[in-house]
C-alpha cells in the first residue's frame, strides 16, 4: 500500500469515533486521542516531544471547521494534554485586552469617541508613566487604533499596557468572567517592574477631538478585583537581582490564561454569530474588518506604524507553520493570531486560512522551552525546540486539512483584505 494512501486511511480511522459537532464554547465533547496519533505519524518531528510530555508541557487545541451549502460553519474540537499544567501566557493576553478596549468604546457610547480619537495618558500613582504622543503614528497622535495595530503587528508591550490601563484591571476580570472565562486572570502590565499594588492602579486618561476639545475624561482608578489564591511553583531555580535562587519560581501572581479560553475567544471574534451571545465582543460599526485585517497582517504591510523588515520579518509574530523563518511568506496563506513568548513558554493562538487550497482551521498550542529548569536566565530553547515544534505542528495540521474530504468548499472571502 502506498504511504500517502495509508496516511489518509489512518487519519480517517482516527476520526470515526468522533461524530459530535458543536459551537466550540467549551461544552462540547472533545477528542483527546487524534492529535497524539497524528503526531505519531511523523516520529522524526514529534517523537521526542511525545516521549517527554511533562518536560515540554505541550498543550494543543485544534478545531476543524466544516461548512454547509450556505457556508454556515460547524466545529469539531481536538485536544492534547489540555490544562495539564500552568503555562505563562506572555503576550497572548494582549489579544483579549485589545478586544475589551474596543468594546469599552462602544459601552461608553460617547459621540466622537472611537478608536481614532486622540488618547492622552497621564500618571497619578507610583511607577506610572505618561504618553502624550506616538512618534510612529501617522500624525503623532496616540490612539487606540494605533495601539492595537502595534499589538498584532509586533506584539508591542507598551501598547498593551496603555489598553490595560484604559480598560482597568477590575473591569477586565468582570468582563472576562461575564463572557464565560472565570479562570482567566490578567492582573499586571508587561515588561515593566511594578508591584501587585501598582498594577491595581489605573492611570488618568483624557480623549480629545480634532479641535483639541475634551470628549471624555477617565479619572485615576484603583482595582478591587479578587484573584484566586494559588501556589504555582515551577522549575528548580531562578535569577533575581543577578543572583541564582535555588528554589522553584513562583508564578502565583502572574497572569494566568487557560489555552482553551484563548482559543474560544479568537473563535468568537472570527465567528461571532455562531457562539453564545454573552461570549461575543460588541464593537462599533466597522471595527470587525479593522481587527481582522491587522490580526492577519505582516509588519511590512503597515505604513504607520512603520517597521524595518530586517528587524520585523513576516513570521515575527507567526509561529505556527513558520517558526522563526525569515523572509517573505507565501501570499496564499493568512494567519489571524496572537503569539506569546516569555519565561521559556512559546504560545500561538491562531486561525489559519489557505486561500489557494480552500482550507481553514483553528489551532492553538503552547510549549515550555526551558530544559535547565532555571527562570530569568535568558537561556531558553526557543530556537532549538519551540519554534521548530510550532512550525511542524502547523504544517502537520495544514497537510492533514488538505487531504480530508469536505462536502462543501468554504467561501473565505470575508477573510481576504486588500493589502
Amino acid at each position: 500500500m502506498k504511504k500517502g494512501l495509508f496516511f489518509c486511511l489512518f487519519l480517517l480511522s482516527c476520526l470515526t469515533s468522533w461524530s459530535q459537532s458543536s459551537k466550540g464554547n467549551g461544552s462540547n465533547k472533545r477528542d483527546t486521542v487524534f492529535l497524539e496519533k497524528l503526531m505519531q505519524t511523523k516520529p522524526e518531528l514529534f517523537k521526542h516531544i511525545l516521549a517527554y510530555p511533562d518536560s515540554f508541557q505541550v498543550q494543543i487545541v485544534y478545531t476543524q471547521i466544516n461548512r454547509d451549502a450556505k457556508n454556515k460553519p460547524s466545529f469539531k474540537e481536538f485536544t492534547y494534554q489540555l490544562g495539564k499544567q500552568y503555562f505563562y501566557p506572555a503576550s497572548t493576553v494582549k489579544m483579549p485586552i485589545a478586544f475589551l478596549a474596543l468594546e469599552k468604546l462602544k459601552d461608553l457610547d460617547i459621540r466622537g469617541l472611537d478608536r481614532n480619537t486622540t488618547m492622552i495618558t497621564d500618571s497619578a500613582y507610583a511607577a506610572q508613566t505618561m504618553v502624550y504622543n506616538q512618534p510612529n503614528a501617522k500624525d503623532g497622535r496616540a490612539t487606540i487604533e494605533n495601539y492595537i495595530k502595534q499589538i498584532f503587528l509586533v506584539s508591542d508591550n507598551d501598547a498593551f499596557n496603555r489598553l490595560y490601563e484604559f480598560v482597568g484591571q477590575e473591569t477586565i476580570q468582570e468582563k472576562l468572567t461575564a463572557k464565560g472565562y472565570p479562570e482567566m486572570v490578567i492582573r499586571h502590565r508587561l515588561d515593566v517592574s511594578m508591584t501587585a499594588d501598582q498594577n491595581r492602579a489605573g492611570n488618568p486618561i483624557v480623549f480629545y477631538d480634532t479641535a483639541s476639545q475634551k470628549i471624555y475624561q477617565q479619572p485615576a482608578s484603583y482595582s478591587k478585583a479578587l484573584f484566586p489564591k494559588k501556589s504555582i511553583p515551577m522549575g528548580k531555580g531562578y535569577y533575581k537581582n543577578g543572583q541564582l535562587i535555588n528554589s522553584p519560581f513562583d508564578f502565583s501572581e502572574k497572569n494566568s490564561v487557560p489555552l482553551i479560553d484563548q482559543h474560544h475567544i479568537i473563535q468568537s471574534v472570527l465567528f461571532p454569530e455562531y457562539v453564545e451571545k454573552k461570549r461575543r465582543f460588541h464593537w462599533q460599526v466597522g471595527v470587525d474588518s479593522f481587527v481582522l485585517r491587522w490580526m492577519s497582517s505582516y509588519p511590512r504591510e503597515s505604513s504607520f506604524p512603520n517597521y524595518d523588515s530586517s528587524n520585523y520579518w513576516d513570521a515575527y509574530c507567526k509561529f505556527l507553520l513558520y517558526g522563526s523563518e525569515k523572509g517573505q511568506l507565501p501570499s496564499g496563506i493568512r494567519i489571524f493570531n496572537k503569539v506569546g513568548d516569555a519565561y521559556g513558554f512559546l504560545t500561538d493562538i491562531a486561525y489559519v486560512v489557505d486561500f489557494d487550497n480552500k482550507v481553514e482551521f483553528l489551532l492553538s498550542a503552547t510549549i515550555s522551552c526551558n530544559s535547565d529548569g532555571i527562570y530569568n536566565d535568558d537561556k531558553y530553547d526557543y530556537e532549538q525546540v519551540g519554534y521548530p515544534f510550532l512550525k511542524n505542528l502547523g504544517q502537520l495540521i495544514l497537510d492533514y486539512e488538505k487531504t480530508r474530504d469536505r462536502k462543501f468548499a468554504p467561501d473565505l472571502g470575508r477573510f481576504q483584505f486588500i493589502r
